[in-house]
Protein backbone atom coordinates (compact mmCIF):
# COMPACT_ATOMS: atom_id res chain seq x y z
CA UNK A 1 0.00 0.00 0.00
CA UNK A 2 1.34 3.47 -1.18
CA UNK A 3 1.89 5.31 2.08
CA UNK A 4 2.93 9.03 0.15
CA UNK A 5 1.40 12.06 0.88
CA UNK A 6 -1.52 13.07 -1.40
CA UNK A 7 -0.47 15.79 -3.95
CA UNK A 8 -1.44 19.46 -2.64
CA UNK A 9 -3.71 22.16 -4.61
CA UNK A 10 -1.22 23.53 -5.72
CA UNK A 11 0.67 20.67 -7.38
CA UNK A 12 -2.48 19.78 -8.91
CA UNK A 13 -3.05 23.67 -10.49
CA UNK A 14 0.62 23.29 -11.70
CA UNK A 15 0.14 20.03 -13.52
CA UNK A 16 -3.32 21.22 -15.23
CA UNK A 17 -1.55 23.84 -16.19
CA UNK A 18 1.47 21.91 -17.89
CA UNK A 19 -1.03 20.08 -19.49
CA UNK A 20 -2.81 23.03 -20.84
CA UNK A 21 0.23 24.67 -22.29
CA UNK A 22 1.43 21.68 -23.89
CA UNK A 23 -2.31 21.38 -25.59
CA UNK A 24 -2.17 24.70 -26.49
CA UNK A 25 1.29 24.68 -27.91
CA UNK A 26 0.35 21.76 -30.01
CA UNK A 27 -2.54 24.31 -31.80
CA UNK A 28 -0.50 27.45 -32.33
CA UNK A 29 0.79 26.66 -35.46
CA UNK A 30 -2.44 25.69 -37.48
CA UNK A 31 -4.13 28.76 -36.22
CA UNK A 32 -1.23 30.78 -37.32
CA UNK A 33 -0.94 29.43 -40.76
CA UNK A 34 -4.69 30.03 -41.09
CA UNK A 35 -4.38 34.06 -39.93
CA UNK A 36 -1.56 34.29 -42.54
CA UNK A 37 -3.53 32.62 -45.48
CA UNK A 38 -6.50 34.42 -44.47
CA UNK A 39 -4.21 38.11 -44.66
CA UNK A 40 -2.65 36.73 -47.65
CA UNK A 41 -6.41 36.56 -49.55
CA UNK A 42 -6.97 39.94 -48.19
CA UNK A 43 -4.19 41.10 -49.68
CA UNK A 44 -4.62 39.71 -52.97
CA UNK A 45 -8.47 40.93 -52.71
CA UNK A 46 -7.38 44.56 -52.21
CA UNK A 47 -4.76 43.97 -55.11
CA UNK A 48 -7.64 42.63 -57.50
CA UNK A 49 -9.82 45.35 -57.06
CA UNK A 50 -7.16 48.19 -57.59
CA UNK A 51 -6.48 46.76 -60.70
CA UNK A 52 -10.23 46.52 -61.81
CA UNK A 53 -10.73 49.99 -60.66
CA UNK A 54 -7.61 50.94 -62.66
CA UNK A 55 -8.61 48.61 -66.15
CA UNK A 56 -11.97 50.51 -65.62
CA UNK A 57 -10.33 54.52 -65.12
CA UNK A 58 -8.30 53.41 -68.72
CA UNK A 59 -11.54 51.82 -70.40
CA UNK A 60 -13.54 54.58 -69.39
CA UNK A 61 -10.96 57.14 -70.81
CA UNK A 62 -10.40 55.23 -73.48
CA UNK A 63 -14.23 55.42 -74.73
CA UNK A 64 -13.89 59.28 -73.75
CA UNK A 65 -10.71 59.90 -76.42
CA UNK A 66 -12.55 57.61 -78.85
CA UNK A 67 -15.91 59.72 -78.74
CA UNK A 68 -14.01 62.54 -79.06
CA UNK A 69 -12.60 61.18 -82.25
CA UNK A 70 -15.52 60.10 -83.58
CA UNK A 71 -17.08 63.29 -83.04
CA UNK A 72 -14.99 64.96 -85.05
CA UNK A 73 -14.75 63.05 -87.91
CA UNK A 74 -11.40 62.43 -87.64
CA UNK A 75 -11.27 58.69 -87.14
CA UNK A 76 -9.94 58.04 -90.88
CA UNK A 77 -8.40 60.96 -91.61
CA UNK A 78 -8.81 63.78 -94.11
CA UNK A 79 -10.56 66.85 -92.37
CA UNK A 80 -13.85 66.64 -90.58
CA UNK A 81 -16.80 63.92 -91.22
CA UNK A 82 -19.49 65.44 -93.56
CA UNK A 83 -22.97 65.58 -92.41
CA UNK A 84 -24.75 67.49 -94.56
CA UNK A 85 -25.32 64.49 -96.76
CA UNK A 86 -27.94 62.54 -97.01
CA UNK A 87 -27.67 58.53 -98.09
CA UNK A 88 -30.24 56.87 -100.64
CA UNK A 89 -29.91 53.27 -101.26
CA UNK A 90 -31.50 51.48 -104.61
CA UNK A 91 -32.62 47.89 -103.13
CA UNK A 92 -33.64 45.54 -105.87
CA UNK A 93 -32.60 42.24 -107.36
CA UNK A 94 -31.18 41.89 -110.60
CA UNK A 95 -32.41 42.43 -114.63
CA UNK A 96 -34.86 45.08 -112.94
CA UNK A 97 -33.93 48.31 -114.59
CA UNK A 98 -31.57 49.05 -111.21
CA UNK A 99 -29.51 50.96 -113.53
CA UNK A 100 -31.48 52.93 -115.40
CA UNK A 101 -33.02 54.26 -111.98
CA UNK A 102 -29.41 54.89 -110.46
CA UNK A 103 -29.01 57.09 -113.92
CA UNK A 104 -32.70 58.42 -113.67
CA UNK A 105 -32.25 59.81 -109.90
CA UNK A 106 -29.03 61.19 -110.67
CA UNK A 107 -30.67 63.60 -112.63
CA UNK A 108 -31.79 66.10 -109.19
CA UNK A 109 -29.16 68.52 -108.37
CA UNK A 110 -26.61 67.50 -105.79
CA UNK A 111 -27.96 63.49 -106.37
CA UNK A 112 -24.72 60.67 -106.77
CA UNK A 113 -26.07 57.17 -106.95
CA UNK A 114 -22.97 54.59 -107.47
CA UNK A 115 -23.51 51.45 -108.83
CA UNK A 116 -23.13 48.24 -107.25
CA UNK A 117 -20.44 46.82 -105.62
CA UNK A 118 -21.11 43.52 -105.16
CA UNK A 119 -22.57 43.42 -101.30
CA UNK A 120 -19.24 44.61 -99.80
CA UNK A 121 -20.63 46.78 -97.33
CA UNK A 122 -22.19 43.29 -95.99
CA UNK A 123 -18.56 41.95 -95.08
CA UNK A 124 -18.70 45.16 -92.31
CA UNK A 125 -22.27 43.98 -90.91
CA UNK A 126 -20.79 40.33 -90.25
CA UNK A 127 -17.78 42.07 -88.15
CA UNK A 128 -19.59 44.76 -86.71
CA UNK A 129 -22.74 42.16 -85.45
CA UNK A 130 -20.26 39.15 -84.83
CA UNK A 131 -18.46 41.88 -82.13
CA UNK A 132 -21.52 42.59 -80.41
CA UNK A 133 -23.00 39.49 -80.28
CA UNK A 134 -19.96 38.09 -78.22
CA UNK A 135 -19.55 41.73 -76.14
CA UNK A 136 -23.16 41.88 -74.97
CA UNK A 137 -22.67 37.71 -73.88
CA UNK A 138 -19.93 38.67 -71.95
CA UNK A 139 -20.89 41.80 -70.14
CA UNK A 140 -20.04 42.14 -66.70
CA UNK A 141 -20.48 44.75 -63.91
CA UNK A 142 -16.56 44.93 -64.13
CA UNK A 143 -14.16 44.98 -67.02
CA UNK A 144 -12.94 41.65 -68.37
CA UNK A 145 -9.51 40.81 -66.67
CA UNK A 146 -6.25 40.32 -68.96
CA UNK A 147 -6.69 36.84 -67.53
CA UNK A 148 -9.94 36.32 -68.90
CA UNK A 149 -9.50 34.44 -72.34
CA UNK A 150 -11.98 36.99 -74.39
CA UNK A 151 -10.02 39.91 -72.60
CA UNK A 152 -11.02 43.39 -74.21
CA UNK A 153 -13.68 42.31 -76.44
CA UNK A 154 -16.84 43.69 -73.56
CA UNK A 155 -14.77 47.34 -74.42
CA UNK A 156 -15.91 47.27 -78.08
CA UNK A 157 -16.88 50.84 -78.98
CA UNK A 158 -20.20 50.20 -81.12
CA UNK A 159 -20.29 54.43 -82.06
CA UNK A 160 -16.30 54.47 -82.59
CA UNK A 161 -16.51 51.68 -84.78
CA UNK A 162 -19.90 52.69 -86.66
CA UNK A 163 -17.99 56.02 -87.02
CA UNK A 164 -15.24 54.59 -88.50
CA UNK A 165 -16.72 52.24 -90.57
CA UNK A 166 -18.56 54.79 -92.05
CA UNK A 167 -15.85 56.81 -93.17
CA UNK A 168 -14.17 54.43 -94.60
CA UNK A 169 -17.40 53.62 -96.65
CA UNK A 170 -17.82 57.62 -97.73
CA UNK A 171 -14.45 58.05 -98.36
CA UNK A 172 -13.39 54.93 -100.73
CA UNK A 173 -16.72 53.39 -101.75
CA UNK A 174 -19.41 56.60 -102.26
CA UNK A 175 -16.43 59.39 -102.86
CA UNK A 176 -19.19 62.32 -103.06
CA UNK A 177 -18.63 65.52 -104.87
CA UNK A 178 -18.53 68.56 -102.65
CA UNK A 179 -21.62 69.50 -104.67
CA UNK A 180 -23.41 66.17 -103.87
CA UNK A 181 -25.96 66.51 -101.30
CA UNK A 182 -27.10 62.95 -101.82
CA UNK A 183 -25.16 59.82 -102.05
CA UNK A 184 -25.88 56.25 -102.04
CA UNK A 185 -25.46 52.83 -104.61
CA UNK A 186 -27.78 50.65 -106.28
CA UNK A 187 -27.56 46.88 -105.14
CA UNK A 188 -28.91 43.67 -106.72
CA UNK A 189 -27.04 41.31 -104.08
CA UNK A 190 -28.30 41.93 -100.72
CA UNK A 191 -28.24 39.10 -98.05
CA UNK A 192 -32.24 38.60 -98.31
CA UNK A 193 -32.64 35.95 -95.77
CA UNK A 194 -31.05 38.49 -93.61
CA UNK A 195 -32.29 41.50 -95.18
CA UNK A 196 -34.15 43.19 -91.88
CA UNK A 197 -30.97 43.11 -89.66
CA UNK A 198 -28.96 44.46 -92.41
CA UNK A 199 -30.81 47.29 -93.59
CA UNK A 200 -30.91 48.29 -89.76
CA UNK A 201 -27.11 47.96 -89.53
CA UNK A 202 -27.04 50.35 -92.37
CA UNK A 203 -29.54 53.18 -91.13
CA UNK A 204 -27.30 52.77 -88.02
CA UNK A 205 -24.25 53.35 -90.28
CA UNK A 206 -25.71 56.10 -91.95
CA UNK A 207 -28.16 58.01 -90.13
CA UNK A 208 -31.21 58.72 -91.79
CA UNK A 209 -30.65 56.99 -94.84
CA UNK A 210 -33.94 56.11 -96.87
CA UNK A 211 -34.13 52.86 -99.56
CA UNK A 212 -35.91 53.36 -103.41
CA UNK A 213 -37.42 49.75 -103.76
CA UNK A 214 -37.32 48.86 -107.58
CA UNK A 215 -39.20 46.33 -108.95
CA UNK A 216 -40.21 45.25 -112.12
CA UNK A 217 -42.96 42.37 -113.60
CA UNK A 218 -41.33 39.05 -112.35
CA UNK A 219 -42.16 36.94 -115.78
CA UNK A 220 -40.46 39.38 -117.65
CA UNK A 221 -37.08 39.57 -115.06
CA UNK A 222 -37.88 35.43 -115.39
CA UNK A 223 -37.10 35.95 -119.52
CA UNK A 224 -33.90 38.38 -119.05
CA UNK A 225 -30.45 36.88 -119.11
CA UNK A 226 -29.17 34.58 -116.47
CA UNK A 227 -32.64 34.10 -114.86
CA UNK A 228 -33.74 32.58 -118.48
CA UNK A 229 -32.00 29.36 -117.19
CA UNK A 230 -33.50 29.18 -113.75
CA UNK A 231 -36.40 26.43 -113.87
CA UNK A 232 -37.50 27.90 -110.85
CA UNK A 233 -36.91 31.71 -111.33
CA UNK A 234 -40.49 32.92 -111.74
CA UNK A 235 -40.76 31.69 -107.72
CA UNK A 236 -37.22 32.42 -106.68
CA UNK A 237 -38.05 35.90 -107.62
CA UNK A 238 -41.41 36.21 -106.19
CA UNK A 239 -39.71 35.34 -103.06
CA UNK A 240 -36.91 37.43 -103.02
CA UNK A 241 -39.85 40.62 -104.35
CA UNK A 242 -41.77 39.44 -101.39
CA UNK A 243 -38.82 39.86 -99.20
CA UNK A 244 -38.33 43.11 -100.11
CA UNK A 245 -41.40 44.80 -99.95
CA UNK A 246 -41.60 43.27 -96.44
CA UNK A 247 -38.65 44.89 -95.14
CA UNK A 248 -39.57 47.79 -96.90
CA UNK A 249 -42.85 47.91 -94.96
CA UNK A 250 -40.68 47.82 -91.92
CA UNK A 251 -39.09 50.98 -93.20
CA UNK A 252 -42.15 52.87 -93.32
CA UNK A 253 -41.22 56.53 -95.01
CA UNK A 254 -38.17 56.15 -95.62
CA UNK A 255 -38.50 53.56 -98.65
CA UNK A 256 -40.26 54.75 -101.22
CA UNK A 257 -41.53 51.46 -104.48
CA UNK A 258 -41.04 52.37 -108.04
CA UNK A 259 -42.22 49.81 -110.60
CA UNK A 260 -39.85 49.83 -113.64
CA UNK A 261 -43.15 48.87 -116.28
CA UNK A 262 -44.89 52.38 -115.19
CA UNK A 263 -41.81 54.19 -115.12
CA UNK A 264 -39.71 53.17 -118.51
CA UNK A 265 -41.58 55.04 -120.54
CA UNK A 266 -43.55 57.64 -118.67
CA UNK A 267 -40.99 59.93 -116.48
CA UNK A 268 -43.81 61.26 -115.10
CA UNK A 269 -44.17 58.07 -112.91
CA UNK A 270 -40.88 59.20 -110.90
CA UNK A 271 -42.70 62.93 -110.16
CA UNK A 272 -43.61 61.50 -106.66
CA UNK A 273 -40.41 59.64 -105.99
CA UNK A 274 -38.56 63.27 -106.56
CA UNK A 275 -40.80 65.31 -104.28
CA UNK A 276 -40.17 62.20 -101.72
CA UNK A 277 -36.61 62.96 -102.77
CA UNK A 278 -36.80 66.67 -101.90
CA UNK A 279 -37.00 67.73 -105.48
CA UNK A 280 -35.56 67.90 -108.70
CA UNK A 281 -37.90 66.82 -111.19
CA UNK A 282 -37.10 67.80 -114.44
CA UNK A 283 -39.14 65.69 -117.40
CA UNK A 284 -36.45 66.95 -120.17
CA UNK A 285 -33.49 65.30 -118.08
CA UNK A 286 -35.41 62.19 -117.70
CA UNK A 287 -36.14 61.94 -121.02
CA UNK A 288 -32.77 62.01 -122.26
CA UNK A 289 -31.29 59.70 -119.84
CA UNK A 290 -34.61 57.04 -121.11
CA UNK A 291 -33.24 57.84 -124.47
CA UNK A 292 -29.71 56.13 -123.84
CA UNK A 293 -29.68 52.73 -123.64
CA UNK A 294 -28.71 50.63 -120.45
CA UNK A 295 -28.00 47.48 -118.97
CA UNK A 296 -30.78 46.16 -117.02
Amino acid sequence: MDHSPLPSHQARVRTAASRFAKSAAGSIPPVRRLIAQRDHLLRQREQLRAELRAQASAMAAERKALAAIAATGAAAGGGPERTDLGHLFVLTYGRSGSTLLQNLLATAPGVLIRGENHGVPYQLYRYHSEILRHRDRLARPTPLPPTHPWFGIDGYPEEYALAGMRRLVTDTLLRPLPETRIVGFKEINWPFDELGPYLGFLRALFPGARFVVNTRRIEDVARSKWWAGRADAVAHLTQLEERILAAAAELGDDAFHVRYDDYKDDPEALRPLFSWLGGGYDEARLRAVMAERHSY
